[in-house]
């Protein structure tokens, strides 16, 4: 996954600018200095709190596979723009503990190619881990042409929001707003009109087009080098046994 971190806008909510930070490939969020989706607990029972719950519901999606990757989540009903469509849930953490989860999932990521772990960061001393098997909003997958974004309320609870009328049957999606920082190691398969061929924000996509040009211009350039090479080396073949 990528290193480093790059800083984005996902929606401005009023006067406070809800952005991310893609760091190690990880996504963490933060919505101004506001914090505090958890309750505290004593770490007993928040962890048997955490591994007890039932998975997530929403009345308008439901999980299913996916030939995007793996498992999404789609609409069972026509869904209007605005529409709040499932909350995304996690554990509160320290930084110390969500620094730990970040380079476990990072080394992860160097060994499988992907990783699942998706910290939000609520503000200077918490980040919110939503890597379990109840918090279903962890499913939507990333198009490069979505129908939804997150969103906070006046609670500061984040939500899937529907950015347009969605149809029954679509599959849910939004942008995950990954860096240009080693592109080609986040191939993009959602096949929408606006495809990209690799999963980045909207905002470098001028960048990557550019990339990409120049990429593929220095690799034409190689292949016509190599042509010409063969082509001398097989008429001094050629030229040898005349």
């Amino acid at each position: 996954m990528i290193s480093g971190a790059v800083v984005g806008v996902l929606s401005d909510l009023g006067q406070e600018t809800f952005t991310f930070t893609l760091l190690k490939g990880l996504f963490k969020v933060k919505f101004g200095n506001k914090s505090a989706l958890c309750h505290e607990a004593s770490a007993s029972s928040h962890n048997r709190l955490m591994e007890e719950r039932s998975p997530t519901t929403s009345d308008w999606a439901e999980v299913r596979g996916s030939e995007v990757h793996g498992r999404g989540m789609f609409a069972v009903k026509d869904i209007p723009e605005g529409e709040y469509i499932i909350e995304y849930l996690g554990e509160r953490i320290d930084k110390e503990e969500s620094d730990r989860r970040g380079n476990a999932l990072y080394d992860e990521s160097q060994e499988t190619g992907g990783a699942q772990v998706y910290l939000f960061t609520l503000d200077e001393n918490w980040d919110l881990d939503g890597n379990f098997d109840w918090n279903t909003a962890r499913l939507v997958n990333h198009s490069c042409e979505p129908n939804c974004e997150a969103q906070i309320d006046d609670e500061l609870r984040i939500w899937l929001t529907a950015i347009r009328d969605i149809e029954r049957g679509e599959e849910l999606s939004f942008n995950y707003g990954f860096g240009i920082e080693d592109y080609e190691r986040h191939p993009c398969l959602c096949g929408s009109r606006k495809c990209m061929g690799y999963i980045v924000s909207e905002d470098f996509w001028p960048e990557l087009r550019r990339t990409i040009k120049k990429k593929k211009a220095k690799e034409e350039r190689k292949a016509a080098k190599e042509r010409a090479r063969q082509r001398k080396k097989d008429k001094k073949k050629k030229n040898k046994f005349s």
